[in-house]
């Protein structure tokens, strides 16, 4: 097998990568001419300062991140019958994880698949390709994907700032089947309708399926405000787990009809109210109105997703939390989230205090949680997990 070479740059390590670490940046590597003209995606064999074999690498000049591993086998090559492989991998794990084919298929570098997020929805699935080399074998990926699930529908996502990071356009298209309309999940007791075609990232956060669980249970019995609701995530399993009542609050006005939606088709409509507009705005006026609820969520956006913008997402995570604090009935529990990756649990978590403190609160920390079992994380970039929800009592 003849295919182009990259080396690290004299004296820098080659140790993590020989142990698994699944990036090189491209300052740590000798880039000439003839590299930069390879395409956005090229598979190369990585070397070290020594010229000895890393592995088998996806290679992209113009991204940050110019080197994902694929493969320590440096003779590997990388064709339908090797994605296939790492495929039936994935899937092996989340049918032990969940009964019914509604999951994260493929979580990226912890599943051997750098750049790639595969969600499935039944027979429908939805691909990511964020990263050049899985858009340039876009073809394959779906052929080794229909072979190894029997998909009946795949539909490419392009949004996101990550492709534009990798020099990559954000045209979506469906490769494979039809798709006719939102597609029905059930979850945590509730039935939700998932967007898979017009609706934010995949359709529905997978993630968050833990934290739906375990604020469903605290709000057993009371009143519940979901803020930032999307399709009625928390609020949706809270009624389904006994929550009196529930007020949605999201932008988006399709969301908040999918989150109806899912409400009827789970039988909890009656108890289920929405609201649209600014998710301050609103809080501010519920505040106004004298309005308490015995559980409040808040899961915004992500405030901070790269380090630039830390200070100014920290100070917005601080104004939910105060916000927040104030709707709280006393000994409620209020339920704050961060997908932000620059913000980690530590500064998340105080800027939440100081938000609550601001509020004239004063809380207990119930639990903590992260991402679903299917959204596995790799070894190298355990410190970079972006999702972390704080689970708070308010005391009375």
């Amino acid at each position: 097998m003849t295919r182009p070479t990259i080396r690290l740059r004299p004296k820098k390590p080659a140790q993590p990568l020989r142990f698994g670490a699944p990036w090189a940046y491209a300052d740590t590597l000798v880039i000439d001419r003839r590299a930069r003209a390879l395409a956005p995606g090229t598979i190369v064999t990585l070397e070290d300062g020594e010229r000895q074999p890393l592995g088998t690498a996806a290679f992209n000049a113009t991204s940050k991140i110019s080197i994902r591993m694929l493969d320590t086998d440096p003779a590997a090559e990388i064709d339908q019958a090797w994605l296939e492989s790492r495929l039936q991998t994935a899937l092996t794990l989340r049918e032990k994880l969940f009964d019914a084919p509604f999951y994260r298929l493929v979580h990226a570098e912890a599943d051997g698949l750098p750049g790639v997020v595969i969600d499935r929805f039944g027979d429908s699935f939805v691909i990511q390709p964020n990263a050049a080399w899985a858009d340039a074998m876009i073809d394959t990926l779906t052929a080794a994907l229909i072979a190894v699930t029997g998909a009946r529908a795949i539909y490419k996502n392009a949004s996101g700032r990550t492709r534009a990071l990798e020099g990559l356009d954000d045209t979506s298209s469906l490769l494979h089947g039809t798709i006719d309309g939102p597609v029905d999940v059930p979850m945590n007791g509730a039935a939700y309708r998932a967007d898979l075609l017009g609706g934010q990232k995949t359709g529905l956060f997978y993630d968050q399926r833990p934290n739906h669980a375990l604020a469903a249970r605290l709000a057993k019995g009371g009143s519940v405000l979901d803020v930032f609701a999307h399709v009625g995530g928390f609020s949706l399993a809270a009624l389904a787990a006994g929550a009196t009542s529930a007020l949605a609050v999201d932008a988006s006005a399709p969301a908040l009809a999918l989150a109806e939606e899912g409400a009827q088709a789970s039988g909890t409509a009656p108890r289920f109210t929405t609201r649209e507009g600014d998710a301050f705005q609103v809080m501010d006026a519920l505040a106004g109105e004298g309005r308490t609820f015995d559980t409040v969520i808040c899961d915004p956006p992500a405030f901070a997703p790269a380090k630039p913008a830390l200070e100014a997402g920290l100070r917005a995570y601080e104004r939910v939390a105060r916000l927040g604090a104030q709707l709280v009935a006393p000994g409620g529990t209020l339920v704050l989230c961060s997908c932000s990756h620059a913000a980690d649990l530590d500064a998340f978590r105080t800027a939440s205090l100081k938000g609550i403190g601001k509020a004239g609160r004063r809380a207990q920390i119930v639990a903590t949680g992260g991402a679903g079992p299917d959204h596995p994380v790799h070894p190298y970039l355990a410190a970079t997990s972006y999702l972390k929800a704080v689970f708070l009592r308010l005391m009375p």
